[in-house]
């Protein structure tokens, strides 16, 4: 696939990398509507072709009483509206068969969970809507395992996938990134690193996930080195009050400075 495939997608020939990026998750218009206008006005600046990322819900939480949405409909609409006002395509990511046709009807791009990757019936039903499918890595699997799920969706009528690496289990607390697998799964279908994940300390005794904000850069910077085809970056303007991932969340305030280095990097690297 190429972004052309992607609708409403700017920027597409300025030779950068593409960037996934919003809240971990829709917690209200306000919210989402506040968040993306930031953004796009960033990405607008910087040339950086933008899709807006929100979950509709979290299924996958640690205990019983996480949030994990405002209601699926109401979500799905504050994702429409976000894409309406501000002209940009949208992500989402879906959990169950049944909300592939769902979300697809509001959304450009689905996004099949790390967890959720192996799961074949969620995989096709997400390739049959013939939106984009963006397949994230599980944390227990190697980047030559990304290759069936790549095919998973392309067996399903659908050549419009891509790959997000979110980082591997190291131990049971803490997640690293293998650069080494970023050129292995670019055989396969375009790759992203997905920057904030990866950065996550899973497992806490609380019961509530930790991370390591402070590296982001650090990470950002290195995936753009090793070539990656985009970033995925959650961000809020509140993150230690946000409901879903504010530990491992990029502070609003820091997107524009981070993301002007990373075009810088870029440029470079697309020299060498």
């Amino acid at each position: 696939m190429t972004l052309n495939d992607v609708p409403k997608l700017k920027h597409i020939t300025a030779d950068n990398f593409f960037l996934l990026c919003g809240p971990c998750a829709i917690e209200g218009e306000d919210m989402a509507l506040r968040i993306a206008e930031k953004v796009v006005r960033i990405t607008n600046d910087l040339q950086i072709p933008y899709i807006f990322k929100g979950s509709f819900k979290k299924a996958n939480r640690s205990r019983i009483d996480s949030f994990t949405g405002i209601g699926d409909e109401k979500a799905l609409r504050i994702l429409r509206k976000v894409s309406e006002t501000f002209d940009v395509p949208t992500v989402t990511d879906i959990h169950e068969v049944s909300d592939a046709t769902m979300a697809a009807e509001y959304v450009d791009v689905l996004q099949i969970p790390a967890f959720l990757v192996r799961q074949t019936d969620l995989v096709v039903a997400a390739a049959q809507t013939g939106k984009v499918v963006n397949l994230k890595k599980g944390q227990f699997m190697s980047p030559e395992a990304m290759k069936h799920a790549v095919q998973k969706v392309k067996d399903a009528g659908n050549e419009n996938a891509w790959i997000t690496d979110r980082g591997t289990m190291f131990g049971y607390q803490d997640m690293i990134v293998d650069f080494r697998g970023i050129p292995t799964m670019r055989q396969y279908a375009p790759t992203v690193l997905d920057v904030t994940h990866s950065l996550q300390q899973p497992n806490q005794t609380i019961g509530v996930t930790g991370g390591r904000p402070d590296m982001i850069e650090t990470i950002a910077r290195a995936g753009i080195v090793n070539n990656v085809d985009g970033l995925f970056i959650e961000t809020h303007f509140d993150p230690a009050n946000a409901k879903s991932d504010g530990a491992n969340m990029l502070h609003l305030d820091n997107l524009e400075k981070l993301l002007t280095n990373l075009v810088a990097i870029r440029k470079a690297v697309n020299t060498l």
